[in-house]
């Protein structure tokens, strides 16, 4: 079974997309750099996320081209796309529905080793205490929640103090997913200003 961790700029961005739509379900890709694999590793190492939506989550027509921008973005940067992450509306529901296992399951039949995280709302606050993720693996073609004891952070310190002073000057209002990217084009789903936010805090 893989080993998943998390940079510090993908937990942030998730967090942040969270922030910026407290009031509506999120959700996005988790990318991972392409690599040999060595023999016996099986670690990925989720590198940075992309917010796809808010409010209305669906298979749709919008999220295959959004998948195919992200697809050509990954391979000009050297990155695949390894995961998804999603957070539903309500507080206390922080398992996968039918729409995140989906979209999850159709990213392992190109990524044999991808992960699913759901942001657990319940934990969600703006000091970020505790890690406010669960991690699944796909597993007998089912997503199964892995250890929540296990270290899924490669700096959770480091992670925790960047996230907390990203929401406290309020970084989430200049988050783009790609709703807003439709919205007016300018917008860059990459969000590089908070990529170099998140550079600047390290």
């Amino acid at each position: 079974m893989p080993h998943f961790k998390l940079t510090t700029q993908a937990y942030c961005k998730m967090m942040l997309h969270g922030a910026k739509h407290p009031a509506c379900a999120v959700n996005g890709i988790l990318v991972a750099e392409k690599q040999r694999r060595r023999e016996n590793q099986h670690q990925v190492l989720f590198v940075d996320c992309i917010p796809l939506f808010h409010g209305t989550i669906a298979l749709s027509a919008v999220l295959e081209v959004a998948l195919t921008l992200i697809d050509t973005w990954c391979n000009e940067n050297g990155y695949v796309i390894a995961g998804y992450y999603q957070g539903n509306e309500r507080l206390k529901d922080n398992t996968p529905n039918q729409v995140a296992e989906r979209i999850a399951t159709r990213i392992a039949e190109t990524y044999s080793d991808a992960g699913l995280i759901m942001v657990d709302n319940a934990k969600f606050t703006v000091e970020s205490l505790v890690p406010s993720i669960n991690v699944y693996e796909h597993h007998d073609n089912r997503w199964k929640a892995k250890d929540p004891h296990e270290d899924v952070f490669e700096d959770w310190p480091e992670a925790q103090r960047i996230t907390a002073s990203l929401m406290d000057s309020r970084s989430y209002e200049t988050l783009v997913d790609f709703d807003g990217h439709l919205d007016d084009l300018r917008h860059d789903w990459a969000n590089p200003e908070i990529n170099k936010a998140i550079i600047h805090l390290c």
